[in-house]
């Protein structure tokens, strides 16, 4: 059967995946929003769904105040027969901490820490025996993959930590996951930046402590000199082989905005690239070590992809996110509407203002909601970070009520557009395509337009960090505000 790539669309980065009870379990990273690490379930490597999250109450992580794309980063996923264990960096603080459950559906441990430093935490396990790695600095002073063995029922480190692979020569080494299969153990990393060098990368030894030997054709998988091509920054990646015996690498990457167009708004997103071993135990990646925008596998599957969503067809915990730590009683949330108590935090404070949002998934497509406000503001805003997003609202002064459409790029707020309501309530609708959004509001029958603004100023490349574009409804100004008949429709 043929699939085509990405396999998760939208902000779903830093995927690691594991496979128990005839299931694979996949993982993502979720950096200053709440619920934290999107947790999916696949029969197939292909199909995902989104089964909750891991991190769901406020005291397993710190998330006040922080930056954005700080947060958790990079989380992995492992399964030792018994429990499944996710571990994780704070960035924000600068800790490694894993969690666990024996019930994938139900909820998860308090944080356990561990006392290494570096980022995008790993473990592996054998023997009764647990090892744990990450990227960092070593107690010499060796900078790579450094690991350390620990007793997993506290965290406590047994030994000392080791630097045990300083990758392929590529910069900033990161995303380490250890595999045992047959005779060797596998090492395999990330390196290049998470950008348009981004590559994977991996060595072999005969001891999980090494010495590991570079894989002679490194990287084994990257999109970097694949140009002009749609898929860029390809790395990241977690091994895994299906029921069928064939391995795959489960890797972010992301679409840009047109072949000719270097800027991506829609965050990394999550690819899917078989693997092949060779007769000397060596594996190589995709039909040319890149990966492409599909490729037929073995299995029985069709592949489907939600084009539409609604209040009534998403659910509030799982598809939705916040914000950092939400107020609670910000929000009253209904399987047909949304009622949300604006603060005087703004989209624009590095705080929890009052928004609750969806990944935008793809470039094409049209969002459309009924507001109804009281005082202050609402509406929908187009989120990547404090200093770029741009909002479609209503706006309510004394009795004066407008609609208004303000553009947030690099700390400049512009207002675009006022147009002056007779009626507190109106449809914001926004059509979005690669290159551009457009706003309009329509109220008595008619549709009036707003203006429109370029998706690459909501782009990591201008705006920076790790994320991609939510789509937010929020309120600002100690005010209460109602949104019905929502819709998210992809073409």
């Amino acid at each position: 059967m043929r699939y085509k790539n990405p396999v998760l669309k939208g902000f779903y980065p830093d995927p690691s995946v594991c496979y128990a009870n005839g299931r694979y379990y996949m993982v993502c990273s979720s950096f200053q929003y709440f619920p934290g690490v999107p947790l999916f379930e696949s029969s197939d490597l292909v199909n995902w769904n989104q089964i909750g999250h891991v991190l769901t109450r406020k005291d397993q992580v710190m998330l006040d105040k922080i930056n954005s794309s700080g947060g958790v980063f990079a989380p992995t996923i492992r399964f030792d027969g018994k429990r499944f264990y996710m571990v994780t960096t704070n960035d924000t603080t600068r800790q490694n901490f894993y969690v666990y459950t024996e019930d994938i559906y139900g909820e998860w441990s308090d944080p356990v820490f561990v006392d290494q430093g570096g980022i995008d935490p790993s473990l592996y396990f054998e023997d009764g025996r647990t090892y744990f790695m990450s990227n960092g600095t070593d107690s010499l002073g060796r900078n790579g993959v450094i690991q350390c063995e620990i007793n997993i029922t506290d965290g406590k480190k047994l030994t000392e930590s080791k630097c045990i692979w300083q990758g392929s020569g590529g910069r900033y080494l990161e995303s380490p996951h250890m595999y045992k299969i047959n005779d060797y153990y596998y090492l395999m990393a990330a390196e290049g930046g998470t950008e348009y060098g981004h590559m994977i990368t991996y060595a072999r030894g005969r001891s999980v402590w090494g010495n590991f030997e570079n894989y002679p054709h490194n990287p084994v998988l990257t999109n970097r000199n694949k140009a002009p091509f749609i898929i860029q920054g390809i790395g990241h990646g977690d091994l895994v082989q299906d029921k069928h015996g064939d391995w795959h690498i489960l890797s972010l990457g992301f679409r840009q905005s047109g072949m000719w167009m270097p800027y991506h708004h829609l965050g990394r997103e999550v690819f899917l690239t078989p693997v092949c071993f060779d007769g000397q135990g060596w594996f190589s990646a995709g039909a040319d070590g890149t990966t492409d925008e599909g490729y037929e596998i073995y299995g029985e599957f069709e592949q489907n992809e939600k084009k539409l969503y609604t209040f009534e067809n998403t659910q509030w915990n799982i598809d939705w996110c916040y914000l950092r730590h939400p107020k609670d009683s910000s929000y009253e949330l209904y399987d047909d509407k949304a009622v949300l108590h604006g603060s005087d935090i703004t989209l624009s404070d590095i705080d929890s203002p009052t928004f609750i949002g969806l990944r935008q998934r793809d470039f094409c497509g049209e969002i459309c909601c009924k507001v109804r406000v009281d005082s202050g503001e609402a509406g929908i805003a187009l989120y990547m970070n404090e200093l770029e997003h741009y909002d479609i609202a209503l706006r309510k002064i004394g009795e004066d009520i407008e609609t208004l459409l303000r553009l947030n790029i690099g700390g400049i707020k512009y207002i675009q557009e006022t147009v002056s309501l007779n009626q507190t309530e109106a449809e914001l609708i926004i059509r979005m395509d690669n290159m551009n959004y457009s706003f309009f509001v329509k109220y008595d029958g008619a549709e009036r337009y707003l203006g429109s603004a370029q998706t690459k100023y909501l782009s990591s490349e201008v705006s920076g960090g790790f994320t991609g574009v939510i789509i937010g409804l929020y309120a600002v100004g100690g005010n209460t505000a109602v949104f019905t008949d929502f819709r998210c429709e992809y073409k």
